[in-house]
Formats: structure tokens, sequence, C-alpha cells
């Protein structure tokens, strides 16, 4: 069978998988549309949060991340592993307790204020529709790929396609489909990765290959594989694989960024509150965590393997000798080579090889046929410009792996994008449904009318999705997803918090601190990541902290407000104090004593 036949079959096989569970778990009423009828079992809901967890982001981006900046990559992992553990245990027990339908429901009764419930949807519909984009790019990509069609075209396909299930089967629907998504998605990126772990370590264990010996060029020359990519770097004038190139600060902002804003993630915490009980959340995110694992264990090996093959099978050949891979990706506009100094070998070297913008490719191609950049950057030498997303979906090509197994990797790219989609997606038409419309424009609206609702406006938010994932801030899902996360850590998260530990914060405090921190973040990734490029200054950035990172200083100011004006103003009524302390106390237990 050819690779498109390969492709077309898993594919289309995984589509009618999942179309068929939406179709047999299509939600009946607003509690199987928000919740799933809170009555999964803590095993499925484990393995269906991990899916909605491991977004494009985590999927593609991330060992894309590594591979293209090793050490400085690790920022992704312990900052979402991180986050991770900081929501099950600081933040999902206790709202899971209260025992509402969505995040912007605890905040608009915790702090007895429509105010607060409308600052909350504000909130929620720019991090998620920030994240949501992040994924959109991320189906166009693999779409792109996989059917010769252009990014935008895959994006609309994709989003036909959630759609179709998030907006009939709700969070009922979403549930059982990311059960099986996550299957296709732990198949599609361990699979692959031990194959090359065996083609260039001899190890079986991806794990082991990583701290193992680079034997591809036979026994007599194994060295260790990270001394060898660390030489093949420094021999091509970047820096070692295994040191970092971001500053202190930046790293450390970054990484906290993406800790807090894990457990400030609407679409996160709201799957915790579709099983039966605080115990079976505990329980769940005991799966949740195991199933995250294999795949962020086997990330770091991934982008090792991948930045290896990628030196090894481009660095200096020839267009005519330069691998189909290469050539393929060349047609969706993601990779370019512009032979600067007219050797007609292709130079993959330190700096940038295009002008700080979006690319953009010339209509015409070269003199060897190669795909040109128009806006290349002539002062570096580097020749070569390559989507970093591309790396995870490239590596089986790169290695030389069977059609079958690329086949599969494609499929796991979609499944991650759309499962990630469906649960904001979700997050986003519930927030305007019950959050917006039954809780303060219209509150006679009946259930049906109400699931109604949250079918528009999944169709509404959508369509602006796409748009934006066609044409992303960042043409890095992960830079673009990392966003989301410092809006979520100087918003969410905060509030939350407070609002859970602290009886005294009240409803000014809350809404004041919101406001300050999201507010300051999104003017700063504004400013940094679109205005001062556009007016063609350098970063300049504040205190060296960059975009990605500055969402844990717009969490240190939400705190920082909160406080203050708390203390200034009335404490919240008796009976919200009385509803905080129950909230936290484990059942059976009676009243806290002083």
């Amino acid at each position: 069978m050819s690779q498109e036949s390969w492709n077309f079959l898993f594919i289309g096989l995984t589509f009618a998988l999942y179309i068929v569970i939406a179709f047999r778990s299509r939600a009946a009423s607003t509690k199987e549309y928000y919740v799933a009828g809170s009555g999964v079992s803590p095993f499925a809901n484990g393995m269906a949060t991990a899916a909605d967890w491991m977004s494009a982001a985590t999927f593609i981006s991330m060992a894309g991340g590594i591979a293209a900046s090793g050490y400085d990559a690790s920022r992704f992992l312990m900052g979402w592993t991180g986050g991770f553990v900081l929501l099950t245990t600081l933040i999902v027990p206790y709202l899971r307790k209260f025992n509402k339908f969505t995040v912007v429901d605890f905040l608009g009764d915790r702090f007895y204020s429509n105010t607060a419930r409308l600052v909350g949807v504000v909130c929620a519909i720019f991090i998620c529709m920030t994240y949501i984009m992040g994924q959109m790019r991320g189906v166009g990509i693999v779409f792109s790929r996989l059917f010769s069609i252009p990014i935008w075209g895959g994006v609309w396909i994709g989003a036909a396609i959630v759609f179709f299930y998030a907006g009939l089967g709700g969070m009922k629907g979403i549930t059982y489909t990311q059960v099986a998504q996550y299957c296709v998605m732990v198949f599609a990126y361990v699979l692959p990765v031990i194959f090359i772990s065996m083609l260039l370590t001899g190890n079986v264990v991806p794990q082991l290959g990583l701290i193992g010996s680079y034997t591809k060029d036979g026994m007599e020359s194994a060295v260790p594989l990270l001394d060898k990519l660390n030489q093949l770097n420094v021999d091509l004038g970047f820096a070692s694989y295994t040191d970092g190139s971001k500053s202190r600060i930046d790293m450390f902002c970054i990484t906290a960024a993406l800790m807090f804003g894990t457990a400030g993630l609407p679409h996160v915490i709201v799957r915790f509150f579709t099983v039966k009980s605080v115990k079976a959340v505990r329980t769940s995110a005991c799966w949740t965590l195991l199933f995250i694992a294999m795949i962020y264990l086997t990330a770091p090996a991934l982008g090792a393997f991948a930045r290896t093959n990628f030196i090894q099978e481009v660095n200096e050949v020839t267009y005519a000798e330069a691998p189909s891979w290469f050539k393929n990706w060349e047609d969706k506009n993601l990779i370019a080579w512009v032979d600067k100094n007219g050797d007609g070998r292709i130079q993959y070297r330190a700096g940038a090889a295009l002008s700080p913008s979006k690319p953009q490719f010339a209509t015409e191609r070269g003199a060897h046929g190669e795909r040109l950049l128009v806006n290349e950057a002539t002062e570096s030498t580097n020749e070569v410009y390559y989507d970093k997303d591309i790396l995870v979906m490239a590596n089986p090509e790169m290695a030389g792996l069977p059609a079958w197994v690329i086949a599969l990797v494609m499929a796991g790219c979609v499944a991650a994008a759309l499962s990630t989609a469906a649960g904001l997606l979700l997050v986003l038409s519930t927030s305007i449904s019950h959050d917006l419309i039954k809780k303060v424009l219209k509150p006679d609206l009946s259930e049906k009318q109400e699931v109604m609702s949250a079918r528009l406006a999944s169709f509404g938010t959508l369509l602006v999705a796409a748009y934006f994932g066609i044409n992303p801030p960042s043409s890095f899902v992960a830079k673009t997803v990392a966003f989301a996360f410092g809006l979520a850590a100087s918003s969410f998260f905060p509030t939350l918090l407070m609002g859970i530990f602290s009886k005294r914060m009240n409803r000014a405090g809350a809404v004041s601190g919101m406001i300050v921190g999201i507010t300051f973040t999104l003017g700063y990734i504004i400013y940094f990541q679109f205005i001062r490029p556009a007016l063609g200054h350098d970063t300049g950035f504040l205190f060296g902290i960059s975009p990605e990172g500055i969402g844990f200083i717009g969490m240190l100011l939400n705190f920082v407000v909160a406080f203050s004006v708390s203390a200034v103003t009335p404490a919240p009524p008796q009976e919200i104090q009385d509803m905080v302390e129950e909230v936290r106390l484990p059942n059976g237990v009676g009243k806290a004593t002083h």
C-alpha cells in the first residue's frame, strides 16, 4: 500500500470511531452536556483527562521544542507536569465538592457577585480562545501533510469534525471519545520512538536509548548519544544541546507560568466534575498522572532522536540528494532552503534563517528547484528554515520507518489536537450559555433552550478559533499555547486558590485581582509579541522576561491587588465564609475547630 493509502485508512478508521462514539453518547440533558451526568468512572476519566491534557502542543510541539532547543524546552516538561500536581492537590478536590457545572459557576457563587461571574466569563474566553487556536493550527498542519491541501483547508476540516462530536455529545460525548483518542495517541507516540531507539542506539526502551550510546554508524564507533548530539550542535555553531541559551529569570518565569497556569485551566478542571465524588477525583487524578507519564517520559528521547536524525539527514547534502520528506514538507511551506553561498549544498547552521517575522515564501522556485524565503536573514549563514512543529510528524520519515507507522503518527497528532479542541470548545460554549445567558442575562431559560444555546455558542466560537488557527500569533503551536497558560496563571489560579483557602477574600478583592492580572498579562503579550516587532524594535523585554513567562508576574500582581483590596473592604457575608469552610473539610468530620 502507498503512504497515502495508509494515511486514509488510519485517519478514516479513527474518525469513524470518534463519530460513532459521539453519536451513541450524545447528551440529552444539561447535566450530561456539561459534566457527563457526573457518573464517569475514575479510570475512564483519567484516560479522558490525559487526552484532554495532551494537546497538539504536547504531542506535536513539545518534542519539537526539545529537538530544536534541547535543555531550554525542559520548561514545558517541568511546568506542565508540576502544574498538574498543583491542580490535583490544591484545586479540583475542593471544586468538585462545591458541586457546580463550571469554574465560573464557582467564582460567581463564592464571590456572591454577577460581576465576578462576568469577569470569569471574559477570562475563560481569552484563555480558551488562545489555547484552541494552537490546536486548530496543529490540525491544519497534519491535514495539510496528509491530504496535500493548504493549512487553512485542514483547519476547517478539523473544525467541522470537532463541532460534530463536541456540539452533539457535549461532555458525555467528549469523554468517551477522548478515551479512544488517548489509546490512539499513546500508541502513535511511543511505538515509533521504540523503533527509532532500536535503530539509533540498539535499546528497545527509549529512555535507556537517550542515555545510551549512538550505534547507527557501527558498534566500533559507538559514543554516548547525548555526547554525539552535543558535538553535532557545537560543530554547527549552536549551543550545546544539554545547555540552555535562555536567561535564568526567563526560564524560571516561563516554567512558573506554565505550572500555575496548568492549575487554572478551566477545560482540565471541569473534567474532574464528571466523576461521582471527591474520593473519585483523587483516584482519577492518579490514573491521569500515570497515563500522562507514558508520553511525557518518552518526549525527551523523541526530541533527541529527531534532532540527531535531522542534522544527519539534511546537513551538507545537495538538493538532489535531500531526502523525500524534506521536499514533502517544502511543498507545505513548512521547510525552505536558500542557497546563500551558491555552493549547491544545504547548510544548516546557527542563526536565524529568516528576518524576525512570519516566514514569507516566494512563488517561484530557486535554481535547484528549492522553496525560497522572501524575508531571508541575509546576515545569517543558516540556509534552512523549518517549522519546529513538523519534527514529530517527520521523525518516522527521517528514520525510514514503514508507511503504516507514519500513518499512525499522523492519526495520533490529529487525535491530540481534536481531543483538546473539543474540551476547550465545551468550556467556551458553557461559559456563554450557562454562565452568561442562563445565570445573568436570561435566568428563565429552559433546559432545552440552554443546550441549544450551548451548541450555537460552540459553532460561533469555533469559527473564530478556526480563523486564528489559520492566522495564529505564532507559527509554533507550543508558544501560542504558552500564552494561554500565562493568562490562566494571572487570572483563574490565584482567584480559585484564594476562594478555596481564604474566608476573608471578598468579591471586591477577587474581581480587582483578576482584572489587573489578566489585563497586565494580555497587554504585555500584545505589546511585545505584536506591536513592538511591527515597529521594527528589538525585544527589550521587561527584566528579560518574555511574553511566555509574563503570566507569573501577572499572577503575583493578582495576589497583591486581591489581598490589598480585600483588606480595606468589608468581609464576605457569614454564609459565604461558612460555605468556604465546608468546601475545605472532608465529608463526615464536622465543623473545624480553631
